[in-house]
């Protein structure tokens, strides 16, 4: 039965009922030590009209790992860092995709299944590493030096990506820079990535001033805080903080990095020094770790809700499109990428 017509024989879409109870209690089970149990009663409602309707729509949800928990553990099919959504968007047979992430993500699926239909739940889910630089910027950068490869993150547009060599995560970044054969790469847009990967290689980077706006926030004297207040806590840093935070962090790494090394090291007490909500999404399958949360909000991130995602997926909005003159070589820049992962 369509979602629409169950709505109008049912009454309320949202109204919280025995059914919905039960059927989203093994999520809240999951999740109970992170969400309170006052709030599940707003969230299951939703979850439940997105479960459903899904399925109806033949759609597949992806969510970064800075999604909040609700998102995260209650509807995505596929989550993980950018790497990961890029891989998992290459090869899903879904009809439609919703990315629960933001825009620049959501242009890189669409580039990877030209002929899917890619969603994003609110438009305005931008990325200030996206925003710090355009095209003409890179065509300027490759006058100044010329046969010398760019390499450009995945936070980017497909405008600039179409004006590169490869594109890199944090996750490869290193492993890409180290691909190409010239002694120097343009790396951009990330200032303190570049610099934590002109720290791993014998290259020479050329930098971009690009900065996350969550990452950039985290400062060393904050750190030595935390190990003073917490001598034996692990502290784990994204390489897009600045070199000072990662100089005092016991490991620096990828989203997916940071995963993998509390589940190496099963800490007793950990701070992942990146956005707030990774930690919480990571708390939910080590329980047995306390995670100490210096809470850096992406507003980006947190512009998706599931009230948003629901919405999306009833009117079919918003639908990503990318200029195929622009996509056909932003494409190749991403491929090149995942051709080196395989």
């Amino acid at each position: 039965m369509p979602l629409e017509l169950l709505d109008k024989l049912t009454g309320d879409p949202l109204a919280l009922t025995r059914e919905i109870i039960q059927q989203t209690a093994p999520i809240y089970e999951k999740v109970r030590h992170i969400i309170p149990e006052i709030e599940w009663p707003v969230h299951a409602p939703y979850i439940s009209a997105i479960l459903r309707l899904k399925v109806e729509r033949k759609a597949v949800i992806l969510a970064h790992n800075y999604q909040t928990p609700e998102i995260f553990h209650g509807i995505a099919d596929l989550t993980g860092d950018s790497l990961a959504l890029a891989r998992e968007a290459a090869k899903t047979n879904a009809d439609i995709i919703v990315l629960c992430g933001v825009h620049f993500m959501a242009e890189t699926a669409k580039l990877l299944n030209p002929a899917k239909t890619v969603l994003i739940p609110d438009l305005n889910a931008g990325c200030s590493l996206a925003s710090s630089i355009n095209a003409a910027d890179i065509k300027l950068l490759r006058e100044q030096y010329p046969a010398t490869p760019v390499v450009s993150y995945v936070n980017t547009s497909a405008e600039v990506k179409a004006e590169s060599d490869i594109c890199c995560t944090s996750a490869n970044a290193v492993r890409v820079v180290e691909s190409l054969d010239s002694d120097q790469v343009i790396f951009l847009p990330d200032e303190f990535l570049g610099r934590y990967v002109a720290s791993q290689t014998k290259k020479k980077i050329i930098l971009w001033k690009g900065h996350c706006e969550v990452h950039e926030k985290f400062t060393a004297k904050d750190l030595r805080v935390y190990k003073e207040q917490f001598p034996d806590i692990v502290i784990l840093a994204h390489p897009e903080c600045p070199p000072d935070v990662l100089a005092e962090a016991d490991f620096v790494g990828s989203t997916a990095g940071m995963i993998r090394e509390v589940a190496g090291r099963r800490p007793r007490r950990v701070l992942m020094v990146t956005e707030c909500s990774m930690s919480d999404n990571v708390a939910v399958e080590f329980p047995q770790t306390e995670f100490v949360r210096p809470c850096n909000l992406c507003p980006h991130m947190k512009l998706i809700t599931l009230a948003k995602i629901l919405d999306s997926l009833r009117s079919m909005k918003h639908v990503v499109e990318v200029d195929p003159f622009v996509a056909e070589r932003a494409r190749n820049a991403v491929q090149r990428m995942l051709d080196l992962g395989s």
